[in-house]
């Protein structure tokens, strides 16, 4: 199984920021692309104040700060001179997070895809459409909320895909800043798949592909897991991609590149499930031999080791 999309994580409260410029991500992309990766994802285009773009819409309804670039511009331009897809990652207002209640992603999402098609919809590269709200379980609200921006995003840019990134409700579903590694309290299979293909059933036909994010199970539960997801996938019409996370959760040091062993693990994993496409959280920070993490080079050295003996194979 090869990675062949990663996240772009530009806007994010637990990863340090790595202070890039338009010459640091063009050889980012450069490392992305010779490695086999096609796909790029915006995770969120703006977290509470901080946003990618200038949009005239959330610094008036939520005060947000004007960014300096405008990194959805910059992105689409490297996608395109890399030969890459850029999918959209949606707004995150923080108020769900406080709250519970998606009713103001919704609301504040249905603005900036406008904003954004009409803003960037010239791009080539404009491949596709991140709906950023993560959930584990079944949340009130989260299959209507997906439901309508997933439609919106597909009737505003003449059907290009949507895709979803949840996270399975395991051991490792701990919060960044709790001081533990892992929970008891934990989502058995069977719930599991009665509560994702209600959910599935609901979003039918506003999202295109699942990935689910591969890192809050044990390495001995992925194949139970990945075996369930890649059936419920294909009962309700979606493709069934893995978001294989390149940062250790079994570290008390959050977060570090992960151990190469164990990312080989998930991603065969994959593809004994029969996955049909693995993307990353993230290469920037956690595979690209520039990152600030010295050891995120050895892994893609060790990556790019492992691709070749595919090739032998």
């Amino acid at each position: 199984m090869k990675i062949t999309g990663t996240f772009l994580d530009e806007i994010s409260h637990d990863i340090p920021h790595q202070n890039w410029g338009k010459e640091e991500w063009d050889r980012d992309f450069g490392y992305m692309k010779s490695i086999g990766i096609d796909t790029v994802i915006m995770i969120r285009s703006g977290y509470r104040r901080f946003i990618t773009y200038p949009s005239a819409y959330l610094e008036k309804q939520f005060g947000c700060y004007r960014p300096p670039v405008d990194l959805v511009g910059l992105f689409l331009e490297l996608a395109e001179k890399h030969g890459m897809k850029f999918y959209f990652g949606l707004y995150d207002s923080g108020h769900y997070w406080d709250t519970g209640n998606l009713d103001t992603e919704i609301d504040a999402n249905r603005y900036v895809i406008d904003e954004v098609w009409q803003k960037y919809g010239q791009f080539k590269s404009f491949g596709g459409w991140y709906l950023s709200m993560e959930i584990s379980r079944r949340t009130k609200g989260a299959t209507e909320a997906f439901r309508t921006l997933g439609m919106q995003c597909k009737q505003v840019s003449g059907g290009l895909p949507t895709f979803i990134s949840p996270w399975i409700d395991g051991k490792k579903a701990v919060l960044a800043a709790s001081a533990g590694l892992s929970k008891e309290d934990v989502v058995s299979i069977e719930e599991h798949e009665k509560e994702w293909s209600e959910i599935f059933e609901g979003v039918s036909g506003a999202v295109d592909a699942v990935a689910f994010q591969d890192g809050h199970i044990d390495y001995h539960e992925l194949d139970a897991f990945f075996e369930v997801n890649k059936k419920m996938a294909d009962k309700y019409g979606l493709a069934c991609w893995t978001n294989a996370e390149t940062f250790d959760r079994d570290m008390p040091i959050k977060f570090l590149p992960i151990k190469f062993e164990k990312l080989r693990l998930k991603l065969e994993a994959a593809a004994r499930a029969g996955y049909d496409k693995a993307i990353t959280f993230e290469f920037s920070h956690f595979m690209s031999p520039q990152s600030a993490y010295l050891q995120a080079g050895h892994l893609y050295n060790r990556y790019k080791e492992y691709l070749a003996s595919m090739q032998v194979k």
